[in-house]
């Protein structure tokens, strides 16, 4: 048999041995899927807190339940390492790190490389390789590639095979979740997307095969670019009702109705998460390349970054109709994360929001029950979540909703508060004391 067929017959027989590079958001759960799909799955990662609590039994990530990882790790199914050089024994590897943005707003390809190179160290023949990674399109075949295959003297298509499958992890859901998420696939030969697919088929429900792993990274960026824009088109929307006199969110209900060519999308104070802020930039950096401005991804990033700002700005409004000044005056900030119920605060506009009432003078406090701490790594301050919230409500001259977390009583505190901004809506179903209350 061809190299093909043995690593198809293994991985359909699940007698491969898969390797998942990066145990976060992303990583952990695919291992998870693998293995109780009856593959015997190693994690690899730098991080040896994370390792050691897998090692343990125990998750760190809140969509993994510690049952499942306990159970997978005795039977044998799951097992964690620091040392990349277990590559040497997989035949199949999961690409899973971060792909953040630089400053500068280009994109961050150090984890990427990083995996890469360590992966090129231990590469061999009859071994397939997936980037989950969201990324630009031309990043599988002009960066894993080369490193993967030519620097090691392996033939693409015959000795080892390569394709993207972008992930989809949307945290915090329960009814789409790794295992029910439709993956797509795209491999840098015909042969490559056959090996790639066959071992995802055997732990996920559905595969969607495209022709080439730049189709797969592109239908990554559309799905992300389509959420930003419509998110940046609400956002502006909310700005110009404010100042027509109109319910935005009245408005965006009234819309809804409509059973054909309308899907509601909700402004707020500004995106977060490690996908809708960031992917999008990927696909506007690489059409410069062409000399291309992606305008409608430009004008929609500028709209959404300012939303932090302008909810400032509402909150300033709000105090100064209360015979109040933002200085000096005890804001609290309620929820961190960048959606609700979850502890993600990856680009969290909660940041921005809490970075600008401190740099305006504002004595400011939070609360979120799943985020006791927050480092702001870039501008340097910290703060602990406050113990008693309703407290905290009380003693505050402005309440500002960020994350609409659903474990808190907008009832209670509305009324117990002295005046609130609802940047979520969150205080929708409140009957009593609407007087104080603001909503974007």
């Amino acid at each position: 048999m061809s190299t093909k067929e043995t690593l198809i017959e293994d991985l359909k027989a699940k007698q491969a041995r898969i390797g998942i590079l990066g145990l976060g958001y992303v990583g952990l759960p695919l291992a998870v899927v693998f293995a109780e799909a009856g593959f015997h799955v190693t994690g690899i990662d730098p991080d040896s807190r994370k390792v050691d609590c897998l090692k343990k039994g125990v998750s760190y990530i809140p969509d993994v339940k510690t049952e499942a990882v306990e159970k997978l790790v005795k039977a044998g199914h799951l097992t964690a390492t620091t040392d990349f050089s277990i590559l040497k024994d997989m035949d199949a590897v999961s690409i899973c790190v971060p792909t953040p943005l630089r400053k500068t707003g280009d994109p961050d390809m150090s984890f990427i490389l990083s995996a890469t190179e360590e992966l090129a160290k231990y590469m061999h023949k009859g071994m397939v390789v997936v980037l989950e990674s969201t990324t630009y399109p031309g990043t599988t075949r002009e960066v894993l590639l080369p490193k993967l295959g030519v620097e090691c003297g392996l033939t693409i298509g015959e000795d080892w095979f390569l394709a993207f499958s972008p992930e989809r992890v949307d945290p915090g859901r329960e009814d789409f979740t790794t295992i029910n998420t439709p993956k797509v696939m795209g491999g840098i030969t015909e042969a490559c997307n056959e090996v790639a697919a066959a071992w995802y088929e055997g732990a996920i429900q559905v595969v969607h095969r495209v022709s080439s792993a730049e189709a797969a990274e592109m239908a990554k960026l559309l799905e992300n670019t389509f959420r930003m824009i419509n998110i940046g088109l609400v956002n502006e929307l909310a700005i110009m009702c404010e100042r027509l006199g109109v319910d935005v969110w009245e408005v965006i209900d009234a819309a809804a109705s409509k059973p054909f060519g309308f899907m509601k999308f909700t402004p707020g104070p500004g995106l977060g998460g490690h996908c809708i802020p960031i992917d999008p930039l990927y696909l506007s950096w690489k059409m410069k390349s062409f000399h291309y401005n992606a305008r409608f991804i430009e004008l929609a990033s500028e709209i959404n970054t300012n939303m932090p700002r302008y909810v400032v700005s509402r909150v300033m409004e709000g105090l100064n109709d209360r015979g109040k000044a933002l200085k000096g005056s005890k804001i609290l900030v309620l929820g961190a994360a960048y959606k609700p119920d979850i502890d993600d605060i990856r680009e969290s506009p909660a940041l921005d929001v809490i970075g600008l009432l401190k740099q305006k003078g504002g004595l400011v406090e939070y609360h979120d029950p799943y985020i006791p701490h927050i480092h702001h790594e870039i501008d340097g301050w910290q703060m602990e979540s406050v113990k008693d919230v309703m407290q905290a409500v009380k003693d505050a001259d402005a309440v500002v909703i960020i994350t609409n977390h659903k474990v808190y009583d907008y009832q209670a505190i509305v009324e117990t508060s002295a005046f609130v901004f609802d940047s979520r809506n969150a205080t929708r179903k409140v009957v009593q004391g609407l007087d104080k209350v603001v909503r974007l």
